[in-house]
C-alpha cells in the first residue's frame, strides 16, 4: 500500500463512521491506478454544510483530490469568524450579490497538514504543516501580477466567495501559490489564528502605530483584541472602546492600557482610530474623534451603509486606510507569532468538534467555554 493510502488508512481506521467498504475500496484501487498523488480514490469525509439561514448539517461529501497546481490539506484547526455568521444567518451581502449562494461550507481561518499534491506541485510540501490565503486570484491580471491578488475581480476565497469549499470539514483544497509553511514554535491554535493576525497586524501598520502615539481600537472582538496586540507590540499606547465587560477585561490583560465601554477623551487626542466593529455608526464618529492629521482603519464592516462627510477628511487633513484581507500580512503574523512577541492564544475561548458548529454560529454558549471571544472546531473531533 502506497504512503499516501497508509496514512488515510490509520486516519480513517480511528474512525468508527469510515465504512470497512471504503477501506476495501481504497486497496482494490489501489492496484489498479497509475502512480498518480492526484488520483481520485472515492473517499467520503465528514463536513459542515449550510443550506438555508440557520439551517445546517453535518455530511458526508467527498474528499476533495489534489488537481495539478494544487494541494490537500488535513484540517487540524478551523476557527469561526464573524463572517461564517454572516453566512449562517444569511445576511452577507455577497447573496444579494450573487458571488455566494447556498448550499455552502463555510470556513477560512485554517492549519493542517499536507497529505496530497497534484502534478506540478513540490513534493517537499508533503507533510508540512501550513496555514493559506483566504483570496485566491487568478494569478494572470494585473492586480494579482502587482501583488493585489486579494482585489481580483476573478478571485475565489476560501469557504466565502464563489464556491470555494471552506475548512470546517476533515480536507481542504488549496492551490500551492497560497501556501504558508507553519514554524514549530505555532502550535494548531495559533496557526488558525494567522488569518485575522494576517487582517490586525495591516491594520496595525495602517495606524503608523509607535512609539509614542496613541491609538484606539474601537471593538473588542478577536480582530479588536488581536489588532490592539499589534499595536502594543509596535509601542504604541492602546486604548480599547468595546460593548463586552468580559473581552474588555481580556483586553486589559493583555496590555490594553485603558478599556471601556464608552469612549474617553485622552490628552493630546487619539493619533490613530481602528474600527473593528459592525456598527454602521462608529465610522463617522471615529472621524469626529480622531486628531487632526491623524489615521483612520476601517476593518469591520456594517450590514448596512456606513456614511462619512469628504468634508471633514479633507478639512482635518484624516488620511483613511479600508482593510479587505489577511493576504499581504499573512507572513507578518507568522513571524511576530514564531518570534514570541504576539500569543493570540487567550483570545480562544475553546475548542470543540464540527457537531458544534451550528451552535457555535447561532451564538449558543458553549459548556466550559472561556471570556475570549473566538471559538475553533477540530474536525477530527465529531
Amino acid at each position: 500500500m502506497r504512503d499516501e493510502y497508509r496514512h488515510l488508512y490509520r486516519l480513517r481506521h480511528t474512525n468508527a463512521n469510515f465504512s470497512r467498504k471504503m477501506l476495501l475500496t481504497i486497496e482494490c484501487q489501489e492496484h489498479s491506478r497509475a502512480e498518480n498523488t492526484s488520483s481520485s480514490i472515492g473517499i467520503l469525509m465528514k463536513a459542515f454544510v449550510v443550506h438555508a439561514p440557520g439551517q445546517s448539517t453535518i455530511e458526508e461529501v467527498e474528499s476533495p483530490v489534489a488537481k495539478p497546481g494544487h494541494v490537500v490539506i488535513d484540517i487540524a484547526r478551523a476557527g469561526v469568524c464573524g463572517t461564517d455568521v454572516e453566512f449562517f444567518n444569511g445576511d452577507m451581502a455577497y447573496f444579494q450579490t450573487g458571488e455566494a449562494k447556498y448550499p455552502m461550507r463555510l470556513g477560512h481561518e485554517w492549519c493542517g497538514t499536507v497529505t496530497s499534491i497534484g502534478e506540478g506541485v513540490d513534493k517537499n510540501w508533503i507533510g508540512k504543516r501550513v496555514t493559506g490565503d483566504t483570496m485566491l486570484g487568478c494569478q494572470k491580471c494585473k492586480r494579482c501580477k502587482s501583488g493585489l491578488q486579494h482585489v481580483c475581480s476573478a478571485r475565489f476565497e476560501i469557504g466565502i466567495r464563489n464556491g470555494w469549499p471552506g475548512a470546517l470539514a476533515e480536507q481542504l483544497l488549496v492551490p500551492e501559490f497560497a501556501l504558508h509553511e507553519l514554524p514549530d514554535s505555532i502550535d494548531d491554535s495559533i496557526g488558525a489564528l494567522i488569518e485575522p493576525g494576517g487582517n490586525s497586524l495591516r491594520s496595525a501598520q495602517a495606524a503608523h502605530a509607535a512609539p509614542g502615539k496613541k491609538v484606539l481600537v474601537w471593538g473588542s472582538g478577536t480582530i479588536g483584541l488581536l489588532t490592539a496586540q499589534f499595536v502594543i507590540a509596535m509601542g504604541a499606547e492602546v486604548h480599547m472602546v468595546g460593548r463586552n465587560p468580559e473581552t474588555l477585561s481580556l483586553a486589559r490583560k493583555l496590555g490594553v492600557h485603558f478599556a471601556s465601554q464608552k469612549f474617553e477623551d485622552v490628552d493630546g487626542g487619539y493619533d490613530a482610530i481602528i474600527d473593528a466593529t459592525n456598527d454602521s455608526g462608529i465610522p463617522a464618529e471615529a472621524l469626529a474623534r480622531v486628531e487632526p492629521g491623524g489615521r483612520l482603519v476601517y476593518i469591520g464592516v456594517s450590514g448596512e451603509p456606513s456614511m462619512l462627510d469628504s468634508r471633514s477628511l479633507v478639512l482635518k487633513d484624516i488620511t483613511a486606510v479600508g482593510i479587505l484581507s489577511a493576504s499581504p500580512g499573512l507572513k507578518g503574523a507568522i513571524d511576530f507569532y514564531s518570534r514570541g512577541e504576539i500569543d493570540p492564544r487567550p483570545i480562544v475561548a475553546a475548542t470543540v468538534g464540527l457537531s458544534k458548529c451550528s451552535d457555535v454560529l447561532s451564538g449558543k454558549k458553549i459548556a466550559g467555554a472561556g471570556v475570549g471571544p473566538k471559538i475553533q472546531i477540530d474536525p477530527r473531533i465529531l
